[in-house]
């Protein structure tokens, strides 16, 4: 019997040992310079240097001050508008477009977009004939420009997962709220979703914190403009917990907290992980009635505020999930697999 020459020969290693060091770097843009330094301050680095303007006929200008050849480079940007620093919403994407594609060309390893508030979210759908689908659009121009990887949260609906073809991360600031409540101790509570597409969301927070399941009635004669019905459920003498993803202009808002207290509610609270809060959103939760309007920080809190609203920070998830994403562990872990609740 003959032994083959291949099987004298040495085998050779599947993988080649160079001893690379990866390299994780964090820079912002300008929607939310301050999660931004949370996220790097718990990541123990500093945000990498990168200059941002605008030019005098708008144009958005971008250029990385250090190299960040061979990097997981993390960019944090929620597509809102800024008016501390002085972008619109519209700005910021193009921002984060730009960095994108300046990463890119600089030799990143990865470039992962992490932007908690993911801007055109609403618009996942025709609504009416010759309407754009504007979300889908947005998830086209990050792949376009060479992202890797998005990181986001609480989306308005679930198909948006669904236009994208790299690696999306969907986090939710659910068990955040959720600790919170629960840490209140609030009486006799119930939980009441906004309209029936949002009853999953609210039930699975209602068991969370032991609270018992209410639904609005709504329909939507014209762009951001909501008309409430009716209660479906008791809330008579109980404490009112209004849940919903975002609060834009409040105007729904405050209907539904009024609603409710019609209903013979004894105190009305709100929760939402966006706090968008165009228009006359201040005005409108000022007059709502709320005891207490509990949001986290994926988008800056503008001047001006009710002080009656509570800010959690997300930077602790935000944080985790980086640090999963660059070690290649389990985002979805994090959660126990309960990160998608549409």
């Amino acid at each position: 019997m003959t032994v083959s020459a291949l099987e004298t020969e040495p085998r050779l290693a599947t993988s080649l040992d160079i001893g690379y060091d990866k390299k994780l770097m964090v820079f912002g843009g300008r929607a939310h310079p301050e999660l931004t330094a949370k996220i790097a301050a718990k990541l123990g680095i500093a945000p990498g240097p990168v200059t941002l303007k605008t030019f005098s006929n708008g144009e958005v200008y971008v250029r990385y001050d250090q190299s960040i050849r061979g990097a997981d480079v993390f960019l944090i940007q929620p597509t809102c508008a800024n008016p501390e620093t002085g972008i619109s919403a519209n700005d910021a994407l193009m921002e984060l477009m730009l960095m994108i594609d300046a990463a890119k060309g600089a030799s990143a390893h990865r470039v992962i977009a992490v932007t908690p508030w993911y801007g055109y979210s609403r618009q996942d759908k025709k609504s009416m004939g010759r309407e754009p689908i504007s979300s889908r659009a947005v998830a086209r121009m990050l792949e376009g420009v060479g992202a890797d990887r998005v990181l986001t949260m609480d989306l308005h609906a679930g198909q948006v997962q669904g236009f994208f073809q790299i690696p999306l991360d969907h986090m939710t600031a659910l068990r955040m709220l959720t600790d919170y409540f629960r840490d209140l101790h609030l009486p006799d509570l119930v939980v009441v979703a906004p309209d029936v597409g949002r009853a999953k969301l609210n039930q699975k927070f209602a068991e969370k914190v032991g609270g018992d399941l209410a639904i609005l009635t709504k329909e939507r004669p014209a762009h951001q403009v909501a008309e409430i019905g009716y209660v479906i459920g008791d809330v008579k003498d109980k404490t009112a917990v209004l849940l919903d993803d975002m609060i834009d202009t409040a105007g729904t808002l405050k209907a539904a907290a009024q609603t409710v207290l019609e209903s013979g509610a004894k105190s009305v609270y709100a929760a939402a992980t966006h706090p968008v809060l165009s228009g006359r959103a201040f005005e409108n939760l000022a007059a709502a009635g709320f005891e207490e309007i509990v949001v986290t920080d994926t988008i800056p809190l503008r001047t001006g505020a009710p002080d009656n609203i509570r800010v959690l920070s997300c930077a602790d998830l935000l944080t985790d999930s980086i640090r999963r994403i660059f070690t290649d562990d389990s985002v979805s872990e994090v959660f126990g697999g309960e990160n998608q609740l549409f």
